[in-house]
């Protein structure tokens, strides 16, 4: 399955073609790649071919039905999250869709706002991130400011966590503290690079540790932030590196 770099890759599966172009027409516009098909057996055959960051999908279409083609299209790519859209009253279906694991549903006529963050609620899913502090106020404040926002935030008290973490799963964006209790955090941010040179590594630090600073910074980690935090700078960062990693 190819992806397109850059944007998100958006299929619309509707069998009213005025449906299609009004809700690709907006997303579009709102700067992803769209496909739109008319009906299941288009979009399975779309799925076979790309990967698709979020697939728009009708609940009542001629031949196969939106919850049948939901299931053919989970199979061939897991990762897909798919939205139901609905104009009728099929409870039953909607229900079938959820506990097999759709994301969501939209009803008709769209609310296009609520279109527009449920995919932006879906990018920011994809943004793992991984917050390393001892100081268990500082670390769960930052996670609890992430997470309101929609991002994926894992934690960990120590380097020797951290570590075991990160070589199970990719994290996009570290936060790592300079002054750990078992390590500090340049040597820490040394071995995560070693382990996972795609990671975003942060530094983060409440003290004046500028050697340490300069060192982490200089080996390439991509700022430092000083505590306390200023939340609305921590966002913006991490916005900035989400959408670079969509690059």
């Amino acid at each position: 399955m190819e992806k397109s770099n850059g944007k998100s890759n958006v299929l619309v599966v509707d069998d009213l073609r005025n449906m299609r172009l009004t809700l690709g027409g907006i997303l579009e516009d709102e700067g992803h790649n769209v496909v739109t098909v008319e009906d299941g057996y288009q979009a399975i055959e779309a799925v076979r071919k790309t990967h698709f960051d979020a697939i728009f999908m009708d609940i009542k279409m001629p031949g196969i039905n939106g919850v049948q083609t939901f299931r053919e299209v989970k199979k061939i790519d897991p990762k897909a999250a798919v939205i139901m859209m609905t104009a009728y009253s099929v409870e039953d279906l909607v229900k079938e869709a959820l506990e097999e694991g759709a994301y969501a549903i939209v009803y008709k006529p769209f609310d296009i706002d609520k279109i527009i963050a449920l995919i932006e609620e879906l990018l920011r899913e994809k943004i793992p991130i991984l917050v390393v502090d001892d100081q268990f106020a500082d670390r769960e404040t930052l996670k609890t400011i992430l997470e309101e926002k929609g991002y994926r935030v894992a934690t960990a008290n120590d380097g020797a966590e951290a570590l075991e973490m990160i070589k199970s799963r990719h994290y996009d964006i570290i936060f790592l503290d300079v002054r750990l209790p078992d390590i500090n955090g340049v040597e820490l941010f040394e071995q995560v690079k070693k382990i996972d040179s795609k990671a975003t590594v942060i530094m983060m630090t409440g003290y004046t540790e500028e050697d340490l600073v300069k060192r982490a910074v200089s080996a390439g980690a991509y700022t430092c932030l000083y505590k306390p935090f200023d939340m609305e700078k921590v966002l913006t960062l991490v916005e900035a590196i989400a959408k670079e990693k969509e690059e």
